[in-house]
């Protein structure tokens, strides 16, 4: 018999009306579309919905937000801020795109980190 092949890839998702609070570690993207009180770390995407909030920090390749975080965003890639979306607190990222409409308050850094400099 044939092997089957998985289509598609693979992610993992809170649902609206959900809570966590704890550390969330993913080792795929991730979608939030409920409430996180914790840390987040994952080595794909992270997705905020509309409906979703994360209180804490996060720490991933590329971000959406759609919905609302209040913490600490590291981003190594591209962090994309949404119409819908609000973000409050400090930010490092190597990419940001801010959609009119979006809000955020707090600090950014871009690119990479600095080098120190041997005397």
């Amino acid at each position: 018999m044939a092997q089957q092949q998985p289509t598609g890839s693979m992610f993992n998702a809170l649902t609206a009306g959900s809570k966590i609070i704890g550390t969330i570690i993913a080792d795929s993207d991730i979608r939030i579309d409920g409430v996180v009180e914790g840390d987040l770390q994952s080595a794909g995407k992270v997705v905020i919905g509309e409906k979703g909030q994360i209180k804490g920090t996060i720490v991933c390749q590329n971000a959406e937000i759609m919905g609302k975080m209040d913490g600490k965003i590291e981003v190594k890639q591209q962090l994309a801020l949404r119409a819908t979306g609000n973000i409050k607190g400090d930010v490092r990222t190597s990419t940001l795109i801010v959609e009119p409409n979006a809000v955020f308050n707090g600090s950014c850094s871009m690119g990479a980190a600095p080098v120190k400099s041997e005397k």
